[in-house]
């Protein structure tokens, strides 16, 4: 891998979302595909999701005639749901000044559920208090809805304790990250949870 030069690292591992994403089409076709043996690919121990591997994501391609450019885009797609506009741009220009990721933003944990079913992330950071709902409504409102079963989400607050951090992860959040934080273990975290 040589970032200097601008190569960035290629995801190796899909869920069925991205693959339908890359693909256009619908999650469900992906499903089939997999589940019929026609797409390569396999089950996370413990679980029912499904992950495919590029070599098998590219055979597929190949043999229903797809394009293979949206397969090397690759960015990882994020969505920063915060009210504070300090925080919203400075995540944004990090993140973005990356190169790995694709960024959306929203204030409210309204726009947060419009976004996400729109924008499809990989990973939402979340801050934990907005002004309309709190992390956990969000986090039950994501997992309840099976096609964004796959989505990371990181929760971000500066106010919490414990009890409240053990009922965030239990309720379906991936991670609780301490404001204030550094960027790079953020950056981190998201890139070892987009790889699980």
């Amino acid at each position: 891998m040589n970032e200097r030069a601008g190569i960035l690292p290629l995801k190796n591992v899909f869920t069925t979302g991205e693959v339908a994403d890359i693909c256009n089409l619908s999650q469900q076709t992906i499903i089939r595909c997999f589940d019929s043996g026609r797409l390569r690919g396999y089950r996370v121990p413990g679980s029912r999701f499904r992950r495919i591997p590029r070599d098998a994501l590219i055979q597929f391609m190949k043999e229903n005639n797809i394009p293979l450019d949206q397969l090397e885009m690759g960015k990882t797609r994020v969505l920063v749901v915060d009210d504070d506009p300090a925080i919203v741009e400075m995540l944004v220009e990090l993140l973005e000044r990356d190169g790995r990721f694709e960024v959306q933003t929203a204030a409210t944990g309204y726009d947060a559920g419009l976004r996400t079913r729109d924008f499809r992330p990989d990973v939402i950071i979340l801050d934990y208090m907005l002004p309309d709902i709190n992390g956990n409504a969000v986090c039950r409102s994501i997992r309840s809805d099976e096609s964004l079963r796959d989505v990371r989400i990181i929760i971000v607050s500066g106010v919490i304790d414990r009890e409240h951090v053990d009922r965030l992860l239990a309720e379906g959040a991936d991670d609780f990250i301490q404001k204030p934080f550094s960027i790079e273990h953020l950056v981190n975290r998201i890139v070892e949870l987009v790889a699980k």
